[in-house]
């Protein structure tokens, strides 16, 4: 299928009519007519009820909209890859979520650059529940996040076995800062802290968040290994009686595209997570 269509069929999906989406592809919309006329050919369906108000989705439209993304993600991801750089046999594509990249994903990148120089690697840091997208997808070979979904054929694996605890600057111990780490954590943290649960200072980043308090003052929940270091300095110091709540670290990868290759890049990972010892996520510059 000419991947324009799919692309066609999405910008008039967000813009609300044909003639909005001609005016953003910049073609005219007797050519934008044309494609979906094409498309709903292909697909023996009607994807669109067009009115004077617009254009709006049928049902059939509306179960499309997600092979569309898919195969819009699909070739963008090939697109990018192809053709191989010189000298390399093939690529391998690694994800993490944004809280791993330092040290861990960074870790794990030079490792495998170190021990797999025949292939190529391409690293995405997003959200958990993108890296599972991409990885249905097949445009990722493994990803590391901290809730799994799971599917027939994903292999998930725990690598880590942390714990979120509170702590808190030793200098400058309030306020209270909230970091949001998914809705497990939300779950527990409210129903264990309510006088906690609407915090004046909030961060969804747990790196973001300890930099904050480290420069300004307070306490808040952070993994184990995050700041262990600044445990044993001194800088802070955890919180007495205070709840702790399991936080693990997993693994998870299609079984369909499991490879040599795949296998070899894990075993550097699982060396990475035993190797690593500073997780302070401080990005200091080396000069």
């Amino acid at each position: 299928m000419d991947i324009e269509l799919a692309r066609t069929f999405l910008e008039i999906t967000r813009c609300g009519s044909l003639a909005a989406a001609a005016e953003k592809l910049h073609v005219t919309q007797t050519a934008i007519t044309a494609r979906v006329q094409k498309l709903e050919s292909q697909l023996d369906s009607t994807l669109f009820v067009r009115n004077r108000a617009g254009a709006r989705l049928t049902a059939d439209g509306e179960a499309f909209v997600v092979y569309a993304n898919q195969l819009v993600q699909t070739w963008e991801a090939a697109r990018r890859d192809l053709p191989l750089p010189e000298g390399y046999r093939n690529v391998l594509h690694i994800g993490g979520e944004v809280s791993l990249c330092n040290p861990l994903m960074l870790g794990w990148a030079k490792a495998l650059r170190e021990h797999i120089p025949s292939h190529a690697l391409r690293t995405e840091v997003r959200d958990g529940e993108y890296l599972l997208r991409q990885l249905e997808l097949g445009v990722l070979d493994a990803a590391l996040v901290f809730q799994p979904q799971y599917w027939p054929g994903l292999q998930v694996e725990q690598v880590l076995e942390e714990k979120l605890i509170l702590v808190r600057l030793a200098s400058r111990p309030d306020p209270y800062v909230y970091i949001d780490w998914g809705p497990g954590f939300r779950q527990q943290h409210d129903a264990a802290l309510p006088d906690k649960a609407r915090a004046a200072v909030s961060f969804n980043l747990g790196p973001l968040a300890l930099q904050y308090i480290l420069e300004n003052g307070g306490s808040g929940y952070f993994r184990t290994r995050v700041v262990q270091s600044y445990l044993e300095s001194g800088v802070m110091e955890r919180v007495p009686k205070a709840p702790e709540f399991s936080f693990p670290t997993y693994l998870v990868y299609s079984r369909e595209r499991d490879s040599a290759i795949l296998q070899q890049a894990l075993v550097l990972l699982r060396g990475v997570v035993k190797a690593e010892s500073d997780w302070s996520q401080r990005w200091d510059p080396v000069l």
